[in-house]
């Protein structure tokens, strides 16, 4: 057989490599040649030391060009060198060592595998294992059309005039698409960056800038500070005209918020919190945040909410501007929590990083609980303590189905990385956090945390370093000091003392993240005695079905259990580390209540006459139990009824003393649980039914309407209360309520939308005057020209709820061409047109037309696609619909098999389907009975 020199000499390579894995020879490169690489994960035969990065933007052509000098050790003799590149179009690349031989500093063949994302350089000499190299590419690309890498954002100015800037976005995999690298979270590095710009731009990077240099023909060139040591993902850089509010720490950092000239007025409260909340971590972690600055930034298209880049966090706009004129209390706190995330991640994430991103938990659980602990205690009057038990719910509902996953769970492609950030990641991470926090004390886990951070500081963990951390909180000043701690050989089985009983932390852990789902504890109270048992919680699935053992198999949780009883409001503890267990009461007990202010993970049903019992408790004295055990309890009734645990009617019944709550907590999450239903019967076609629950819901909230006012007055749970009981009762035809918000609409136009209206209720006014064709159009105007995120967002929520269905495809496709919409609020509105009861349809068929498009303008496997699949189908409640969604997935097989999103989308399906076939009569029955009480 006769082979062509560059074959035998890659031969040669594989042959020298072969220490690094298997290679498949399939694996061609987009030349035709063998690539030397056959795995989605690089070789561990060379690490990177140093980034020297020059990258010149040019904003009029919208391509940059780029070259980086890598500093690399060698580990292992090689000939290759593999690296990531997406879209880059190399153009020189050359290897050279520490002593500069010149002989390796010869141009290097470059072959490029786009499945994985990677390139090979091949060197004809080997690269000595103990010895350091640098390794420079040249390259050009155009800037993305996206959201990732280095991508074109657009803004208008006052004048009408479009403006462009360049911004980054990597997290997860797209740092490749911005310069050649080592794009894995392990491998660490610092960075020097350089950015070539006009004269009319700024730049930005993660690091302050410590000169620039005019090249003459106004071109200037921004040399950064060398960073610290962090991985690819966390780089970022930008090329602006913005400008900026700037304010120093307590400990010198400087906190710079920018955006664009018009908004700037809009930065002032983000620099407030910002300066608050990062020293608020700087005390919690008692670690310094080791950068000089931190600059906050909203770029104009954002797909996410935020992204924590070490220095420069970007933000979507609506996540960080704040505008005191249209602005409502509940977008004051998502901006501050949003930042509070961010900031967050500069310890958790930053700082330490997971090793892999199957623990990307271990960056966004935490910062999902970190945000809520920390603007609790900067802004106690947000209550941001009760958006915990919201972010515990949304965890139940993903959890309790089938689909879910482990919190720790494998992933390789790009696709299944980007499906990690979700729901279990992000909010049962910080629920089961909180519930950690709970159990071992605030201090304990504070301890543990900060010795996790210190130990791993510039490193990478795994989800067991957390919990070795946690179960060895003693420092080296305890050992010297003489304080009290657990020492480091009780690490490995720690034995905190809980309730008379010992918790092996690592080990009841693990049944938290390695197995997927949620535990349900069914309670058997007999006088004193207390049978406890536990089982998987799965809705829309019953023991009487075939698959039921099959699902229950194997599944224990060692469940840290709290409860209160009518004979004591102090909080009992017991760890339940089997299937079954009991518990022994003192005294005379009337009732019992379990995971006392859901400060648990798990649900928990009362067998016998249990929940009869908590119905009376309720209606007789509900204040026996905290505003956070009622809100659990309307939780966990309704879940039941999806489980088949629970009658819907008992679940109803235990609503009624919603008449005396006075607390917006259990009360909204009683009423959005009657909205939910409604608006599923109103889209299954059940006209009648749908009828009675409207009106039952107006007559029995009749008293809690009449109290609201059209004004910001009184405290931020009175103005939660309004904003989302007023947009019911409009949205419901309440006629007193519509009259007011007509009014109201009606001055605002004679103003030319200059009247100031009350922030809490703009909502539902404009959605009241959309309903006219003259108010839509006038709306959709000011939606052109406003220069506030949240009054656009509210403007748009409103042209949405139109009854015009040609009125909502303009909108679609006012988005899908990025006319007046912009592409990051298609997913969004999708998903408002699919609720709005005329949309469902025609949501569900624009997504089918449009699917291709919709891909490429949002990666697969993003929040974005998932928004968009999961909300089209989540009222479709019939098998005709189940058939028709199947028959989809199947025609896009390609796509839709990389894709927990579609599991998701036709379990839920299959649970409505089945909710209304057990429950569709008794809700008949139920609502006939109670409204002839009225």
């Amino acid at each position: 057989m006769k082979f062509t020199t560059t074959f035998l000499h890659l031969l040669l390579i594989f042959a020298t490599d072969a220490v690094y894995g298997s290679h498949n020879y399939a694996t061609v490169a987009t030349n035709g040649q063998p690539f030397p690489w056959a795995e989605r994960r690089l070789p561990d035969n060379i690490f990177p030391v140093h980034y020297n990065l020059l990258i010149h933007p040019n904003l009029t052509t919208l391509k940059f060009t780029g070259s980086v000098k890598i500093e690399v050790d060698v580990t292992h003799n090689t000939n290759t060198v593999i690296l990531h590149s997406k879209h880059l179009q190399i153009v020189k690349a050359s290897i050279e060592d520490e002593m500069d031989d010149s002989s390796l500093g010869v141009a290097l063949q470059v072959l490029e595998y786009p499945p994985h994302e990677q390139i090979a350089l091949l060197s004809a000499n080997t690269l000595l294992a103990g010895k350091k190299y640098f390794v420079y590419l040249s390259y050009a690309a155009n800037l993305s059309e996206g959201f990732h890498g280095f991508y074109k954002s657009t803004y208008p100015s006052k004048g009408g005039e479009t403006r462009i800037l360049a911004s980054t976005h990597f997290e997860p995999t797209s740092a490749r698409m911005a310069f050649p690298c080592f794009d894995e979270p392990a491998f660490k590095a610092n960075y020097s960056i350089t950015i070539r710009r006009g004269a009319e731009h700024i730049a930005l990077s993660n690091m302050p800038k410590v000169k620039t240099v005019h090249l003459g023909d106004g071109l200037y060139e921004d040399h950064f500070d060398i960073s610290v040591r962090m991985s690819t993902y966390l780089v970022a850089f930008i090329v602006c005209d913005f400008k900026s509010v700037s304010k120093m720490t307590s400990t010198g950092v400087k906190i710079s918020v920018y955006a664009v000239p018009d908004k700037w007025n809009q930065t002032h409260y983000a620099l407030e919190a910002a300066v608050k909340l990062l020293e608020f971590y700087e005390k919690y972690f008692n670690i310094y945040y080791p950068l000089p600055k931190q600059d906050l930034v909203a770029i104009p298209d954002f797909q996410l909410g935020a992204m924590e880049n070490w220095g420069l966090t970007t933000y979507r706009e609506t996540s960080l501007l704040f505008d005191p004129q249209t602005s409502s209390v509940s977008d004051k706190l998502w901006v501050t929590l949003v930042i509070g995330h961010e900031l967050a991640h500069q310890w958790f994430g930053n700082l330490v990083t997971m090793e892999w991103w199957n623990d990307i938990w271990l960056n966004e659980g935490f910062a999902r609980y970190m945000e809520i602990v920390s603007v609790e205690a900067t802004y106690p009057e947000l209550q941001a303590d009760d958006y915990l038990l919201g972010t515990c719910f949304a965890a139940i509902g993903r959890d309790s189905m089938n689909s879910s996953r482990p919190i720790t769970t494998a992933a390789e492609s790009p696709t299944e990385i980007n499906e990690m950030f979700d729901t279990v990641s992000y909010e049962k991470g910080a629920c089961i956090l909180h519930m950690l926090r709970s159990y071992l004390s605030k201090d304990v886990f504070q301890s543990g945390i900060v010795r996790y951070l210190r130990k791993y500081s510039y490193r990478n963990a795994k989800n067991e370093d957390l919990w070795n951390s946690m179960a060895n909180t003693c420092s080296d000043e305890d050992f010297t000091s003489g304080e009290f701690c657990y020492s480091s050989n009780q690490a490995f089985k720690n034995r905190y003392k809980y309730g008379g009983e010992h918790l092996d932390l690592k080990t009841m852990m693990n049944t938290w993240t390695l197995q997927k789902g949620i535990p349900l504890v069914i309670v058997d109270q007999q006088d004193n005695i207390v049978r406890i048992r536990q089982e998987r919680f799965l809705r829309g699935i019953f023991p009487t079905d075939p698959v039921w053992p099959s699902l229950q198999e194997g599944y224990l949780w060692h469940i840290p259990l709290t409860y209160i009883t009518s004979n004591s409001r102090n909080i009992q503890r017991h760890l339940l580390e089997t299937k079954s267990g009991v518990i022994d009461l003192r005294g005379n007990v009337s009732w019992i209540k379990f995971n006392t202010d859901m400060n648990g993970y798990y649900i928990v049903h009362y067998e016998g006459d249990g929940w009869d019992k908590i119905i009376k408790l309720l209606k007789e004295n509900h204040t026996l139990l905290s505003h956070k055990d009622r809100t659990h309890l309307i939780h966990n009734a309704f879940q039941l009824v999806s489980a088949g645990k629970l009658s819907l009617d008992r679940a109803l019944d235990l609503l009624l003393y919603l008449r005396f709550e006075t607390h917006n907590v259990p009360l909204l999450q009683g009423l959005g649980y009657l909205e939910t239903i409604f608006r599923m019967i109103e889209k299954a076609g059940n006209p009648d039914v749908a009828q009675n629950l409207k009106n039952y819901i107006l007559k029995y909230f009749q008293d809690v309407i009449d109290k609201q006012t059209w004004s910001d007055e009184g405290s931020i749970s009175d103005r939660r209360l309004r904003s989302e009981v007023l947009n019911l009762a409009c949205d419901f035809d309440h006629p007193m309520s519509v009259k007011k918000a007509n009014e109201l609409f009606k001055e605002w136009v004679r103003s030319n939308g200059t009247l100031s209206l009350p922030t809490d209720v703009i909502m539902m006014v404009y959605s009241v005057g959309a309903k006219s064709a003259e108010g839509w159009d006038f709306l959709l105007e000011k939606y052109k020209i406003s220069l506030s995120g949240a009054e656009q967002s509210k403007i748009l929520s409103a042209l949405i709820n139109t009854k015009d269905v040609d009125k909502l495809l303009r909108l679609l496709h006012m988005g899908m061409k990025e006319d007046t919409i912009r592409m990051q609020d298609l997913p969004s509105a999708i998903y408002s047109v699919a609720i709005n009861p005329v949309g469902h349809s025609l949501a569900w068929n624009f997504v089918k037309k449009y699917w291709n498009e919709l891909v490429e303008k949002f990666e697969l496997g993003s929040n974005s696609i998932r928004t968009i699949i999961i909300g089209t189908t989540s009222h479709f409640s019939s098998k005709e619909d189940l058939n028709e969604v199947k028959m989809f997935f199947e025609s896009i097989k390609e796509h839709s098999s990389q894709l927990r999103a579609t599991q998701m989308c036709l379990e839920n399906i299959e649970k409505n389907i089945r909710w209304l076939e057990r429950n569709l009569e008794t809700l008949k029955t139920w609502l006939l009975k109670n409204i002839m009480g009225f």
